[in-house]
């Protein structure tokens, strides 16, 4: 029966006020809250940030595609679609689970510096901005794109329609238009005052009237010239991007224009396939990619909490949170010292994911005190904004994919008829010469971004990733604990408020404040916990962005058959689907 009772209305809003959107609830139901059910399929399964591309690549399966088919057509329409934060500007890594061969296979498609810039002269341009570090925009942090490259190794060892059939359905995006949606539209519109005074065409390409309009909720965006650029592509093959007439206009307008890359460059790009490296948290193998990501950060976090019963202290608890981000603060020391492109550094990684290494680095965590300072270990040496998407087909397969221009849209800077932004990850590099991220020409800088993959008793668990700059490692950390110590399932594991430590020690040399950084955390943490933490001596504050975007898939047995569950970032306007 229904009730006009006041008593009625003032409890549903303080229901409302206590409880916002992304709030825990155990207290009163004992089960976390969701703000959207798991979805299930048998066949296949994408899980993205923009629901269009989710449907581009669920297409893709049905007409008899990969999940690498999928995930290469879903990368490129959120090139398209979401373009502040990817595109074919930028590098690309994943995880590829193999159900015929039972393995899984790593690629880090990301590219290298000029080498026609060297360090001293990379130094001088740096003195003449009165600078000490490499800038976000313009030339200077541009290096090599990679993910073209990385969707060309991915195809051939494992797609199955042709890549001009990936790439169609977005250029018919390109050529038509789409709707902006009102997240990416406000990311958007901060472009004309970042890129403004830069050479060439980001106007031209990102704006609706050719002088600062950027797209707004539901304006209809195209881009002509990626439309012309991923059919060459798809006609032509990687080739046209690295040997042909994309980079022959790339290198003109460098050269036109102060850039630094150059022709050779692209012709002499090539991705990496590597093995995936992993550690065994409660019995759940999890798998990252080797540096130069960052991926073996949140390995090394888990093999720190393993020593410690998570479970028992409670989630979202002042001790859980407290010692989460202490086990994050000694793995970010390492970080700092010791990730870097392993071409170029001996990186020491057996001795950073050794269960006894973590031992030895866990009884640095006071669990009274907050750490104002964390220096680096000493471990054996071994001898011997972003996009994130999952994935999955009906033979098995899983891709787990990361792909990113690093910050923001990137660059800025956009060669006239190409109609994408190169990246700039190049700022992470370092200029300490005695750094092993330190800047020389040919060398990959530090990455961020990572695609996440677990295995349980030899057999695919999930594909997920976190992206979302330093976020990313504290993020897989924090889905897989809610998953895997606190029972929450894959939705809901997302939609559980996080917490992210920033203000730490940097591969690009920065080093951890004073004050030992700040913790910033989402409204669902317990102000009790707040409370607490403070008095351990955390600097806490309140943030409502900035904790990543998250999708995953987790692949279930059910009466004897495989179900995949997939969820999808409720921070964004991400979507899971299947069939």
């Amino acid at each position: 029966m229904r009730s006009n009772h006041p008593l009625n209305f003032a409890l549903l809003a303080l229901l409302i006020v206590a409880f916002p959107a992304n709030a825990q609830i155990d207290r009163i139901t004992g089960k976390s809250f969701a703000t959207r059910s798991e979805v299930l399929a048998r066949h296949g399964i994408v899980c993205t940030s923009v629901p269009a591309a989710t449907q581009v690549g669920v297409d893709i399966l049905k007409r008899g595609g990969s999940a690498v088919d999928a995930a290469i057509a879903a990368n490129a329409t959120l090139g398209l679609m979401e373009p502040v934060s990817n595109g074919i500007g930028g590098d690309l890594f994943a995880i590829v689970y193999g159900a015929k061969e039972n393995k899984l296979y790593g690629i880090n498609g990301s590219g290298r510096s000029p080498l026609g810039l060297s360090y001293d002269q990379m130094k001088a341009e740096l003195t003449k901005l009165n600078r000490e570090t490499i800038p976000p925009i313009g030339m200077l942090p541009i290096s090599v794109p990679g993910t073209v490259d990385a969707w060309a190794e991915l195809h051939k060892k494992f797609g199955k329609l042709k890549l001009s059939d990936d790439l169609a359905p977005v250029i018919r995006y390109a050529e038509e238009g789409f709707p902006v949606t009102e997240l990416i539209a406000y990311y958007w519109a901060f472009g004309p005052r970042l890129y403004k005074g830069l050479p060439g065409a980001f106007l031209e390409t990102y704006t609706l009237d050719g002088k600062g309009r950027t797209p707004a909720k539901g304006d209809i965006f195209k881009n002509p010239d990626l439309a012309k650029t991923l059919r060459l592509i798809g006609e032509k093959g990687r080739d046209a991007f690295y040997k042909g007439e994309i980079a022959d206009k790339i290198d003109a307008f460098m050269r036109a224009n102060g850039g630094f890359l150059r022709k050779a460059d692209f012709e002499n790009h090539t991705s990496t396939w590597v093995e995936p490296v992993s550690v065994n948290y409660r019995g759940y193998d999890v798998f990252e990619l080797p540096p130069n990501g960052q991926g073996i950060a949140a390995l090394q976090i888990l093999n720190i909490l393993e020593g410690f019963d998570l479970r028992a202290l409670g989630r979202n608890s002042p001790e859980t949170l407290h010692t989460m981000v202490e086990a994050k603060k000694i793995a970010w020391a390492d970080r700092a010292k010791f990730y870097a492109d392993p071409d170029f550094a001996k990186i020491p990684l057996a001795g950073l994911l050794s269960k006894k290494y973590a031992a030895e680095r866990r009884k640095l965590i006071d669990p009274n005190r907050a750490a104002k300072q964390v220096q680096a270990g000493n471990p054996a040496l071994n001898q011997g904004d972003t996009i994130y998407l999952c994935t999955a087909d009906d033979e098995g397969n899983m891709v787990s994919l990361i792909q990113s221009n690093y910050r923001g849209m990137g660059s800025g800077i956009v060669v006239p008829g190409l109609g994408f932004m190169f990246q700039d990850r190049g700022e992470l590099f370092s200029m300490d010469p005695a750094h092993p991220n330190v800047y020389a020409p040919g060398k990959r800088p530090f990455h961020t971004i990572i695609p996440g993959f677990v295995m349980k008793d030899g057999k695919p668990w999930e594909a997920f990733g976190v992206m979302g700059g330093g976020m990313q490692p504290q993020g897989h950390v924090q889905v897989l604990t809610n998953q895997i110590d606190f029972g929450l399932n894959v939705q809901e594991a997302g939609d559980a408020s996080r917490w992210q430590h920033e203000g730490d020690n940097e591969p690009t040399g920065e080093k951890m404040s004073a004050s030992g950084g700040y913790v910033e955390v989402e409204s669902g943490i317990p102000y009790e916990t707040v409370r607490e933490l403070r008095k351990k001596g955390h600097d806490v504050r309140f943030d409502v962005g900035g904790y990543g975007g998250y999708q995953a898939i987790k692949m279930e047995m059910h009466n004897g058959q495989r179900v995949y569950v997939g969820a999808s970032e409720s921070r964004k306007d991400g979507m899971a689907a299947g069939y």
